[in-house]
């Protein structure tokens, strides 16, 4: 994996080698990583696995048509036959009138801003381990935990370059320090399994290793003996490591590719209405150890603190430049890049602010309802916003949450559900999207 600095000199020299092969515009990527995990299961050593993968991907355009190839092969040879296959390519390519680079007088300039993303403290193997059976122990230490799927810790580092044939270059450095454990409770068919991690950038923000484990544990003996609801319509509760994948579901239906193809539930409802006016969800690319922050987009544009949601009102779309082409409008700095192709478009670190009710409040008067812990299968329409998934979680009866349920179905409209969202005070902070525990009234449960 190269040096920051190196990688962005390298996706340059590519840019140039493309534009001296014949292209009229170009940009190049550079992206590379390190990692290390430690795997422990029933207190023994599972697995120790290092891997480091480095990738350069190159978009050419000529003449109005565009070109993508990517190598994982960086030596100068391999660079200059990447670049003149790449034009080769573009020159039999159909004309796309949205494809170029980014408006060259909004591209980035200046010092990156600082996003304290890199932790310059390493953990080694030892220690690794050390966290991956401390983790293990403490989940596998709950009375009624029988069996565990193992307790992990991992540590690595990412460094990413872009370069522009029209004047960008930028790089930037990320680390990553995680834990995690899956504990089983109860025996034979009865036996119910759960899970607890952790990711951060930097090792000082992550919980405690006991901690985490108690909470796996704990997490898997609530679910024993889980009973069945009847089917109709309730109150659906959301616990927060859920609850963020709705706000998932908005992100998806307000990206400028999928209104451009017509094929987002939100289609014509720019600004609408459509929470709450206690709703707020933010998008924040520029916060100090955040997941997802990063100074520049994928395509040299600056980032910035955004409002999705201001007031239960729809802000717009999120846009890289082909989707702004598209829709007549101008690029937000969402653009997103993988290891090869077109940009994509994407939110960073979201959250929906907290509210005013603290979770028990939030619940106190529901009568029976639920509360959801787990959601399986991907039944989201995004076309129509038809929602239907599996679940399971605890009954909530007269405002407190009872015994395990699993085995359902939570059913609704994306739209109807976004218009019925109430918010509790609860807001975490360790996940790319973060969000309280949430209740939409009305749902549509099929169970018995």
């Amino acid at each position: 994996m190269l040096d920051p600095n190196i990688a962005q000199e390298r996706a340059a020299a590519l840019v140039d080698r493309a534009r001296r092969a014949g292209a009229d515009a170009a940009d190049a990527v550079y992206m590379g990583d390190a990692s290390e995990s430690i795997a422990v299961r029933l207190g023994k050593l599972e697995d120790v696995e290092r891997s480091e993968s480095e990738h350069i991907a190159l978009r050419v355009f000529v003449g109005g048509a565009a070109a993508s190839i990517g190598s994982s092969d960086l030596a100068d040879a391999a660079l200059d036959e990447l670049a003149a296959r790449a034009v080769a390519m573009a020159r039999a390519a159909p004309v796309d009138r949205f494809a170029g680079l980014a408006p060259e007088e909004l591209l980035m300039c200046g010092p990156l801003p600082e996003l304290d993303a890199l932790d310059p403290v390493e953990p080694s193997p030892a220690q690794l381990r050390e966290q991956a059976a401390a983790i293990e122990d403490a989940a596998r230490a709950v009375a009624g935990v029988t069996n565990s799927e193992g307790g992990g810790a991992s540590a690595g580092q990412g460094v990413f370059a872009l370069a522009t044939s029209h004047g960008f270059a930028g790089s930037y450095v990320t680390t990553s320090r995680s834990l995690s454990v899956s504990v089983v409770a109860g025996e034979g068919a009865g036996m119910q399994r759960d899970y607890a991690w952790r990711t951060a950038r930097h090792g000082a923000d992550l919980p405690g290793a006991e901690e985490l484990g108690r909470l796996a544990g704990e997490r898997a003996v609530k679910r024993l003996e889980p009973g069945k609801l009847s089917s109709g319509p309730m109150s659906v509760v959301f616990d927060p490591r859920v609850g963020g994948s709705l706000v998932g579901h908005l992100i998806g239906a307000i990206s400028g590719a999928a209104i451009a193809r017509r094929a987002s539930f939100l289609l014509g409802r720019e600004g609408a209405q459509l929470f709450d006016s206690a709703v707020t969800i933010l998008d924040d690319p520029l916060r100090a150890r955040g997941l997802r922050s990063k100074p520049f987009d994928g395509e040299g544009l600056p980032t910035a603190r955004r409002a999705l949601i201001e007031a239960g009102r729809l802000t717009g779309w999120l846009m890289d430049s082909a989707a702004a082409r598209q829709l007549g409008a101008a690029p937000t700095g969402h653009a997103s890049r993988g290891s090869g192709g077109a940009p994509g478009i994407g939110a960073t670190n979201t959250h929906i602010a907290a509210g005013s009710l603290s979770p028990a409040a939030l619940m106190a008067d529901i009568a029976d309802g639920v509360y959801v812990t787990e959601l399986i299968g991907h039944g989201v329409n995004a076309v129509t916003g038809d929602y239907s998934r599996g679940a399971s979680g605890f009954r909530i009866v007269n405002g407190e949450i009872a015994g395990p349920v699993a085995e359902f179905t939570v059913a609704g409209n994306l739209v109807d559900m976004f218009a019925a969202l109430t918010v509790a005070n609860d807001l975490e902070w360790y996940r790319a999207i973060n969000v309280p525990t949430l209740r939409i009234d009305g749902m549509m449960i099929a169970g018995d």
